[in-house]
């Protein structure tokens, strides 16, 4: 390049119109990365899409003329009793009692969603308090609560659902008690560790010298910042609910039939699953998509919350870049000749 068209170049840079740089917060960054993540989108896509069936089955069961809890005596077991299996007008089959398995699924999908997701936001709730409260205090207060976390995690919690069912009687708030009560100790656990650091920082200190209630510390300046593990956490507590309920419910100390749920249409079709597959298939396969669904999306929502994951996307988008690029010079080199093809090679 000679000096006048080096001249050339910056006089036109200097005659361009000025571009404002657009700062980017870190939730902006995280949203960012997460969207390149195809499977945590496509995994969020299903989520929804299952979120969506689960609210409109009442709907849906309007529509197919079809209740969960209806039994068809006449078209939905055979002559000997059996279940029949997937037809136009059993799309996935029927059950032992010859209930629509289809309408029971869509309905399963609503008493385990509400239950994760009900009893998750419990668990957020109560453990974020009660880790910002042991953090930040210190002292008696941190050594009493950290020893009830450790007494919580270290508590048998499928005997204590099936003591609380044998003596209250299995129902759906008591699972959702019994989720939210052992899957808030390991939050909490976390946001303590990361409360005990933070108040330690320099503008900790600065809230306090300006007069900060101990409460708008807590919540404002302390909060924010342990965000990114809750959210990572809350999202594989989800599935870790959906199949404690499935369990409960297959032991028959969940949710009460004919209300249908997962672990329950699991439970009564071990009886007959050499003779009706959809009986135990179609459940299963509705349980495992939506677990594998919701910790597939906490893999990619933990990879975009970390910092250290950008510099990972760059290596690969390099990675892909490199190679796109030697692929177009090897068909190149090709179309040129052997001679050039070695060249390249």
């Amino acid at each position: 390049m000679s000096l006048t068209e080096v001249q050339f170049e910056g006089a036109s840079l200097q005659e361009a119109p000025a571009r404002a740089i657009a700062g980017r917060s870190p939730w902006q960054l995280a949203w960012r990365r997460l969207r390149s993540d195809r499977v945590a989108i496509a995994s969020g896509i299903v989520i929804l899409l299952l979120c969506a069936v689960a609210l409109a089955a009442p709907l849906i069961s309007g529509a197919v003329g079809k209740s969960y809890a209806q039994q068809f005596r006449g078209t939905g077991v055979t002559t000997y009793g059996l279940p029949v299996g997937p037809s136009n007008t059993f799309w996935f089959g029927t059950d032992n009692l010859g209930r629509d398995i289809f309408i029971r699924v869509v309905y399963g999908a609503r008493v385990s969603l509400f239950v994760g997701l009900s009893s998750t936001l419990i668990a957020v709730v109560a453990g974020v308090a009660v880790g910002l409260f042991a953090g930040f205090y210190g002292g008696v207060i941190d050594g009493v609560l950290a020893r009830f976390m450790d007494t919580v995690l270290a508590f048998p919690y499928l005997l204590l659902g099936i003591a609380l069912a044998a003596i209250f009687g299995p129902n759906l708030l008591m699972v959702i008690g019994v989720i939210s009560f052992f899957s808030w100790a390991a939050l909490s656990r976390i946001v303590r560790g990361q409360t005990l650091s933070i108040k330690e920082k320099e503008y900790i200190e600065a809230a306090r010298a300006i007069g900060s209630s101990p409460f708008r510390i807590m919540f404002v300046d302390i909060l924010p910042n342990v965000l990114a593990p809750v959210i990572v956490i809350a999202t594989l507590l989800v599935p870790s609910a959906i199949v404690f309920e499935a369990t409960l419910s297959f032991l028959g100390v969940g949710v009460v039939p004919p209300t249908p749920s997962w672990g329950n249409m699991i439970s009564d079709s071990l009886q007959f699953y050499q003779v009706a597959w959809w009986f135990l298939v179609f459940p299963s396969a509705a349980l495992l998509l939506t677990t594998l669904a919701f910790n597939l999306l906490g893999d990619g929502v933990r990879d975009a919350l970390d910092p250290r994951t950008e510099r990972i996307f760059a290596a690969r988008r390099k990675r892909r870049t490199l190679d796109v690029e030697q692929l177009q010079a090897t068909v190149a080199a090709q179309e040129a000749g052997p001679g050039a093809a070695g060249m390249v090679g």
